[in-house]
């Protein structure tokens, strides 16, 4: 049974950083293009940043330069370092694990809340 299990979200002023974990089970991370995403109230789910199973990684315009996605291949986890955040970055955020190929999936976590106060 495959799970991904969301964790490090909360509240954080403005200016502050968040560390998103993302421990999978059932499936290898190294070789799934995992992504992040986050959807705000009343808005649509949109990516945040991906990593391939190459290791190229992926990032939405607004968080260039501030987010980094990073993948741990022995702790089967990825991580979005979240710094200098801003009240727009709220959102429940998930993690994502797709392969296509022979073995293809989609997978989504159950999300992690992350509130940035002003």
């Amino acid at each position: 049974q495959v799970r991904l299990a969301e964790s490090g979200g909360g509240l954080v002023q403005a200016g502050g950083s968040l560390r998103l974990s993302c421990a999978a089970s059932g499936i290898s991370v190294r070789i799934s293009t995992m992504g992040w995403y986050r959807q705000a109230p009343g808005k649509q789910r949109d990516l945040v940043a991906d990593i391939t199973s190459g290791g190229s990684t992926n990032y939405v315009d607004s968080v260039k330069g501030r987010f980094i996605i990073s993948r741990d291949n022995a702790k089967n986890t990825v991580y979005l370092e979240m710094n200098s955040l801003k009240p727009e970055d709220t959102a429940v955020y998930y993690c994502n694990a797709r392969r296509i190929g022979v073995f293809n999936y989609d997978y989504w976590g159950q999300g992690t809340q992350v509130t940035v106060s002003s």
